[in-house]
């Protein structure tokens, strides 16, 4: 039986002290005070937006939601939380933390955000702050703040995730999966994609605030836009496709997981999808320590050539469609990420531990990942095809206009495109996708 994420986290703390130590010994500093976070108001306005937590705080323990906290770590003695806790008749003041992570900290509750000095350490010559709020960390009397090698140094080895970050990646994933089924039963009952966000955020039991990031509930030729999140309310004329990319958050670990579906089911766009599905997995088996990254992006462009040559939407041999570049037109983005406590989490295009950069190859951009594949690493891999009339439009006037099947391109517009997209954990003899062991087609 597969332990508990309550019972692994022990182990996770005591990973998380050994690497800070290590940090403080090799930058000569005493500590690191790492700051959840404030809430911002909006402007000309008497509200907040939502809050979301420092990732480097909530690699501590799951504490997403409550901003003005603090984390007082030297790597030896039990880390020091100091947990907002205000007098508020307004609203829902946090309980007083007793879950199961709880006695690992030495908790001190504060009252009032502006009174955290006088819990702080009176010197912080050797003390580096890590957080966004620089004014306040200067008010304060930090001089070291969000020092380079410092967060280089945690960046590097937040890649590798702990027992208990990866069975909270795993509920993230079971929860996702629970939204992408509900999705796809609310798209094949004819819903606009409104109501197909809505079935999916009861189905996490989250609200748009708590999901990872904003849904990507797409149909017909709105698959085609690789952020899409404008949510129409009207029903399409007719339903020809349905992109869904959309996540769930569990302890501030997220699960990013795509999925394209004809709403025909026998036509040749079902027959695409199939062929870029089996690219995905195909990509995804392929994952191992030692081979970098980049390599399967390379791989991934080599495939997609194939399909676009064997669906007669370009008569080139695969070689030379990518060769020309043609492939970027229809597969323009990277091939994935890292993934963890942010859902294109850091050190993708890090060598090592100081932070020496390895950028992506001129030739592809926006690969989010350089970076040598190692055990206990977790990746999305997600390619994909689409009809992107901008970036087509761009191919038509160039010399290798000739060889695109233009008709056949323009009969597959309206279906906008195809993203297929899992969660994969690297082991060290195997890699674990958490995705389809939790049999989403």
């Amino acid at each position: 039986m597969t332990a508990s994420y309550q019972s692994l986290y022990q182990a996770h703390i005591a990973e998380l002290q050994l690497r800070t130590r290590r940090l403080l010994e090799r930058e000569n500093l005493d500590g690191l005070v790492i700051h959840s976070g404030q809430t911002q108001r909006k402007f000309l306005d008497d509200m907040d937006y939502p809050f979301k937590a420092n990732p480097l705080f909530k690699a501590w323990l799951p504490v997403v939601d409550n901003p003005h906290c603090w984390l007082l770590l030297d790597g030896v003695n039990k880390p020091k939380l100091i947990f907002y806790r205000p007098k508020d008749f307004w609203h829902k003041v946090p309980d007083e933390p007793h879950d199961y992570w709880a006695e690992y900290f030495d908790i001190q509750l504060l009252d009032k955000a502006n009174k955290v000095e006088t819990l702080l350490p009176y010197d912080k010559a050797r003390l580096a702050y890590l957080g966004e709020h620089i004014e306040v960390a200067r008010a304060l009397g930090f001089n070291e703040i969000n020092p380079e090698p410092v967060l280089n140094f945690i960046h590097f080895y937040r890649a590798y995730k702990t027992p208990y970050e990866q069975a909270c990646l795993r509920i993230a994933n079971q929860m996702a999966v629970a939204g992408h089924n509900a999705a796809k039963a609310a798209f094949y009952a004819g819903s606009s994609e409104f109501d197909i966000q809505l079935a999916y955020l009861a189905a996490v039991r989250q609200t748009e605030n708590e999901v990872p990031y904003g849904n990507i509930i797409a149909l017909n030729q709105n698959c085609a836009i690789l952020h899409y999140t404008a949510l129409e309310r009207k029903v399409p004329k007719q339903h020809h496709s349905f992109l869904i990319d959309a996540g769930a958050e569990f302890n501030g670990y997220a699960a990013d997981i795509t999925r394209t579906y004809s709403f025909n089911s026998g036509d040749e766009f079902a027959s695409l999808i199939s062929a870029v599905n089996e690219v995905e997995l195909e990509l995804a088996g392929a994952l191992k320590p030692g081979l970098k990254y980049g390599e399967l992006h390379v791989k991934c462009h080599q495939r997609i050539a194939e399909i676009l040559q064997r669906f007669d939407f370009v008569r080139l041999s695969p070689d030379a469609i990518v060769e020309s570049q043609i492939s970027r037109t229809f597969f323009p983005h990277g091939l994935g990420h890292h993934l963890g406590l942010q859902v294109h989490d850091v050190g993708g295009f890090m060598a090592d531990e100081r932070g020496t950069h390895v950028a992506p190859p001129e030739n592809h951009p926006y690969l989010r990942c350089t970076r040598t594949i190692e055990a206990n690493m977790v990746f999305t891999i997600e390619p994909g095809l689409y009809f992107i009339d901008s970036l087509l439009a761009d191919l038509a006037a160039t010399e290798f206009d000739k060889y695109i099947n233009w008709q056949k391109v323009d009969a597959f517009r309206h279906y906008g495109g195809i993203r297929i997209e899992d969660d994969v954990i690297v082991h060290q003899d195997r890699n674990e996708n958490m995705t389809r062991d939790l049999k989403l087609a």
